[in-house]
């Protein structure tokens, strides 16, 4: 019966592992950048194109769908061309293995660096994976391999169980538990307990992720305690010595027809000197005084207001009689 399970949770690996046609990365990595940049103990995360790789995007709710330790050369294992394999991961069906750099070139990836990690925590990291080397998955478990052959919608709250239920074996199939139990080896914090959240709900989901096999791929990319390293920018980066496919428009039709600087507006001057010395003379008081003064005009309506002003209404009635 154990044969016939093995077989079976074979044929299933085999089928999930199966790449998906008409994957085009939106940002592939750079080779030469990634390889000067990356260093022991980063963890490179990869968006997949295989079969489950867009499950597990679906049920982390992420790009990245794979995660990858980088240890440096490890011992005894190159590619047929020298090439030296230089990451540790854990596949569906294959198990903890060993791959090359140039394994992930054509996809798009991302590099996140533990920040502060000692050179002698670092070297345990990256010991405790490349002893893990040849843990294979245990394929009679069914129950971890059949439930990805139904993507069906899942509430938030059971995506990350939906990862890790069902599974035994110390190696997960989820390559980030491997990682994940590589840091805890020497108490770095990935995502370490919350005792404070929004919710009831939240609370108790956070309290749930203390298993190694709950850790997903973006977990490291959204942890406060790993830094996002990007190849093309880390050692400076000049956008004008990029080479674009078409020609730059001229900068009067971009912008229109005011240059960027224009020349026609003029600032005042800072110095109080120049600002007298470009005033007028002034004219002298004699000057002022010689020249004749303007006739002063007369309003027509003045000559009749002083009338106004002297006429005097004569009393009347029982102040007459008093009078005479």
């Amino acid at each position: 019966m154990g044969t016939v399970l093995d077989s079976v949770g074979k044929l299933i690996a085999a089928y999930l592992s199966k790449e998906v046609p008409g994957y085009e990365p939106f940002t592939p990595s750079d080779p030469e950048h990634l390889r000067g940049v990356i260093e022991p103990g980063d963890v490179l995360l990869i968006e997949g194109n295989n079969r489950i790789s867009g499950i597990i995007k679906y049920l982390t709710q992420s790009t990245w769908s794979h995660a990858a330790l980088y240890v440096g050369p490890v011992e005894g294992a190159v590619e047929p061309d020298g090439e030296p394999h230089v990451l540790i991961e854990a596949n569906i069906g294959e198990g903890v293995t060993s791959a090359p750099l140039s394994k992930y070139f054509p996809y798009h990836t991302r590099v996140c660096r533990p920040v502060g990690l000692s050179y002698e925590d670092r070297t345990t990291v990256c010991r405790y994976a490349i002893n893990r080397i040849g843990f294979g998955y245990d394929t009679k478990n069914i129950v971890d391999l059949m439930r990805f052959l139904f993507p069906l919608p899942v509430p938030q709250r059971w995506r990350r169980r939906m990862i890790a239920i069902g599974s035994g074996d110390p190696t997960k199939i989820i390559c980030s538990a491997l990682i994940a139990q590589a840091f805890d080896a020497v108490r770095y914090p990935i995502l370490p307990k919350i005792t404070k959240a929004g919710s009831r709900a939240a609370r108790r989901e956070i309290l749930h992720i203390r298993d190694s096999s709950l850790y997903m791929p973006r977990d490291f990319d959204i942890s406060p305690y790993f830094e996002v390293v990007k190849p093309t920018i880390v050692h400076g980066f000049d956008y004008t010595a990029l080479h674009w496919a078409d020609k730059q428009k001229p900068l009067e039709e971009v912008a229109g027809t005011f240059s960027v600087f224009p020349e026609t507006i003029s600032a005042p001057p800072l110095v109080p000197e120049a600002i007298d010395q470009e005033a007028p003379d002034e004219v002298p008081a004699e000057q002022v005084s010689a020249q004749p003064a303007a006739a002063e005009t007369v309003p027509e309506h003045v000559p009749l207001l002083k009338k106004l002003a002297m006429y005097r209404p004569r009393r009347r009635g029982p102040a007459r009689e008093r009078a005479a």
